[in-house]
């Protein structure tokens, strides 16, 4: 009995869940010029926001992080096409919650410094 409680236990802790929450033709946090015309399609990129669960959150994770920091990982990224937003849950009473944002980068080569963006 106490082998069926151990393990029922340890199953408990370890589960977590991944759910798609939303999907995006277009989405950015950034203000940037929508009739600039010189958009290309950068790398597939991904984002994350999380915060740590010791009994109760330890934190607030958001999406807008989460998406700011897949942006931000090229200079001439103004958003994201395709996107996919997922929550995450890997916690009971310890672990980590928060949210991924995946997309493909919408890169604006009509900014100063990107007119050469490959």
């Amino acid at each position: 009995m106490k082998k069926i409680i151990a393990v029922a236990l340890g199953t408990l802790l370890l589960s977590g869940c991944t759910v798609r929450v939303a999907d995006m033709t277009v989405g950015s946090t950034k203000n940037y010029n929508i009739n600039a015309a010189k958009f290309v399609k950068g790398q597939r990129v991904t984002g994350e926001d999380k915060a740590p669960i010791v009994i109760f959150p330890l934190a607030i994770p958001s999406v807008k992080t989460a998406m700011d920091r897949a942006i931000e990982q090229d200079k001439c990224a103004v958003g994201l096409s395709d996107v996919v937003v997922y929550q995450l849950n890997h916690a009971f009473l310890f672990g980590t919650f928060g949210y991924r944002v995946e997309g493909t980068q919408i890169i604006d080569k009509s900014q100063k410094g990107c007119e050469n963006h490959a």
